[in-house]
C-alpha cells in the first residue's frame, strides 16, 4: 500500500497543472476512461491527447510516461482494497464476521472506484506496473483465502471447500460487478453499494435457497437418482 501512496505523492510533486481544468487527478480519470474502452496496450498519449484537448507536451507536465497513469490508477484500486483489509485483520470479531465485512467493504470499493479497479482486473501481466499488480491481488486473495480458512476452524464454514476456492469464488462474485454495476444507472439495477454488498452476502453466506418441508430428502433421492 506505501508503494502507490509514495508514487501518488511523487505524480503529484511532480506534475504541475496544465491548462485550466486539468490537474493530475481529472487527467487521470479520463486516462482510465480510454484505457477502460481502448485497452491499455491500445491506447496511446495520443489517443488521451485528443480526449483531453490538450497537446501531449501538456500531460507530461504531470507524468513522464503513459505506464505512471496505469500505476497511479491500478494502485488506487489497490490500496482501497488493502485499506480496507488492515482495518479488517486489526478487529477482535470472529473471522465470519470478519469476512464477511471484507466482502461488503470491498463492494464498497469497487463502487467508490469503478473505473480503477475494472483496469485492474483487465490487467494482464503485460507490463511490469501490471505484473507487480497481479502480484498485490494475489497477495489480497491470500489475505481473504486464510480468513475463509480461520472461519472453516471456527466451524462457520462448511469444510468441504478449499479455503482458496472458497475465496476466488467470492471475489469471483464481487469482481464481476464491474460488468454491469453503474452507480449513475441506479434505475436500472435499484441498488447502490450498501445494497449491493448486502445481496453478495445474502447470497454468499446465506445462500439462495429457501429451506422447505422434505426438501432435504428430496435433495438425497434426487442425488440418489443421479448417481444410479
Amino acid at each position: 500500500m506505501a508503494d502507490g501512496q509514495a508514487r501518488r505523492s511523487q505524480a503529484t510533486r511532480s506534475g504541475r497543472r496544465g491548462r485550466p481544468g486539468y490537474d493530475l487527478e481529472s487527467l487521470l480519470a479520463v486516462a482510465v476512461a480510454v484505457f477502460n474502452e481502448r485497452g491499455y496496450d491500445g491506447s496511446s498519449m495520443e489517443d488521451l491527447s485528443r480526449r483531453l484537448g490538450i497537446s501531449k507536451s501538456s500531460i507530461y507536465y504531470h507524468v513522464s510516461s503513459k505506464e505512471d497513469l496505469l500505476a497511479l490508477a491500478l494502485d488506487r484500486a489497490l490500496d482501497g482494497l488493502f485499506a480496507v483489509a488492515d482495518e479488517v485483520r486489526a478487529s477482535e470479531l470472529p473471522a465470519i464476521e470478519r469476512l464477511e465485512w471484507l466482502v461488503r467493504a470491498s463492494v464498497g470499493v469497487l463502487a467508490d472506484r469503478l473505473p480503477d479497479v475494472t483496469l485492474l482486473l483487465r490487467a494482464r501481466g503485460n507490463t511490469s506496473t501490471e505484473r507487480r499488480a497481479l502480484a498485490r491481488r494475489r497477495e489480497f486473495d491470500q489475505i481473504v483465502a486464510e480468513l475463509v480458512k480461520e472461519a472453516e476452524r471456527d466451524g462457520d464454514i462448511r469444510p468441504d471447500v478449499d479455503p482458496a476456492v472458497t475465496a476466488r469464488l467470492l471475489f469471483g462474485m464481487i469482481n464481476s460487478l464491474v460488468e454491469w454495476y453503474r452507480p449513475d444507472r441506479q434505475d436500472t439495477t435499484g441498488a447502490g453499494a450498501t445494497e449491493l454488498g448486502d445481496a453478495v452476502c445474502a447470497v454468499a453466506f446465506d445462500g439462495l435457497r429457501i429451506p422447505r418441508p422434505g426438501a432435504a430428502g428430496e435433495s438425497q433421492r434426487g442425488s440418489a437418482e443421479v448417481d444410479r
